[in-house]
């Protein structure tokens, strides 16, 4: 009798198939995924050790149907589903290509040649303006200058900047710059 529990359960499943996947179907709302847990179940049978008696074969499969049920709708939820799959493989890919990063380090390299030419004061009013987001009146006392020579000194610095690097120059504030008649 060293496979007497094994013996029972395989013959109750014979028996009972069809009862035992209905019963489960109405506990897991899927006849698949009942028919499923039944023949994992099935399975597990060679696996029962005799040393405790089952007294309802039925019941016992029964359970061990529903707890491979539950593991597999546990292990299920680690797992994306496709939409999710889907929304993934919809997100764009907003990294720039090599084209645009080799441009991107020419036009780096352009820019600094170009604040290079300016003059040292100039250069400098024009990073701390720009780069550094100081306020105009903090950058006149750090130089020694008025406000109206730091704004000259970033006008100027802006000009030669836009025509090194091709770009036409921006103004957020202050007066249009005068069109310059043909006459």
């Amino acid at each position: 009798m060293s496979d007497s529990n094994s013996k029972s359960l395989r013959e109750t499943v014979a028996a009972d198939y069809e009862g035992l996947a209905k019963r489960l179907t109405r506990c897991l709302g899927s006849s698949d995924f009942a028919r499923e847990a039944l023949h994992e179940a099935f399975l597990r049978v060679d696996r029962v050790s005799d040393a405790v008696p089952i007294h309802s074969p039925v019941d016992y499969l029964f359970r061990t149907a529903l707890n491979v049920a539950k593991d597999r709708r546990k292990s299920d939820r680690h797992l994306l589903n496709s939409a999710e799959i889907a929304a993934i493989m919809d997100v764009p890919d907003d990294r720039p290509d090599p084209a645009m990063v080799t441009e991107a380090r020419i036009e780096l390299t352009e820019f600094q040649k170009a604040l290079a030419e300016l003059p040292a004061r100039r250069r400098d009013v024009f990073v701390a303006a720009h780069l550094d987001h100081i306020p105009h009146r903090e950058i006149a006392s750090r130089f020694g200058i008025n406000v109206r020579t730091v704004d000259f000194d970033l006008q100027h610095a802006m000009e030669h900047l836009s025509r090194r690097l091709g770009r036409s120059v921006l103004r957020r504030l202050g007066p249009r710059p005068k069109r310059k008649s043909s006459d």
